[in-house]
């Protein structure tokens, strides 16, 4: 089912759509942005989209929450959706690929300094982020929903799409 028909059959979730600015939050895989605009059918004008590497929200004062507050209080935002591409390779970081970059010379020798102050593990799961879609999406629904300067009124979803068949594969429920 593409989020357009579960718009559709939600007759208050499209109404509000149509009457204000929406806020969504995506990973960075150009499909999905492409997906968004013709799943939706918004206007560009009703539709603020951040894109982030994940979509994930990985601190409570991480700069894309900071956007997050600052577009719900300039711009009216009442609804967000956290929206996650499940068949891209955002989440196939691994550790051999950063060290990798950080031994054939790409990272100056003054980074590697200040790196090694960090525990490797850290610094790999931080660069990594969550597991899986899933897990990036619900931990981003959380920090917004729980932030101390999100408005009580403001609705979070999180969806996670097939880009290449255009279908939502699951909505995430909050809990």
């Amino acid at each position: 089912m593409s989020v357009y028909t579960i718009f559709n059959s939600q007759s208050d979730i499209i109404d509000s759509l149509n009457q204000k600015k929406v806020l969504f939050i995506i990973g960075m895989e150009e499909a999905l942005e492409q997906w968004l605009y013709s799943a939706t059918h918004l206007p560009p004008e009703k539709m603020l989209v951040l894109v982030s590497h994940g979509p994930l929200i990985s601190e409570p004062f991480d700069s894309l929450m900071r956007s997050v507050i600052i577009a719900v209080a300039q711009e009216n935002v009442e609804e967000i959706f956290v929206i996650g591409a499940i068949n891209n390779n955002e989440f196939e970081l691994v550790e051999k690929d950063l060290i990798s970059i950080v031994n054939n010379g790409k990272v100056p020798l003054a980074n590697k300094d200040y790196l090694s102050e960090f525990k490797e593990n850290d610094i790999f799961q931080w660069l990594k982020g969550s597991e899986t879609v899933t897990d990036s999406i619900k931990k981003s629904m959380d920090f917004i929903r729980q932030h101390p300067l999100m408005p009580s009124g403001v609705k979070v979803y999180g969806l996670s799409v097939d880009t290449v068949s255009g279908k939502l594969s699951s909505v995430v429920e909050y809990e």
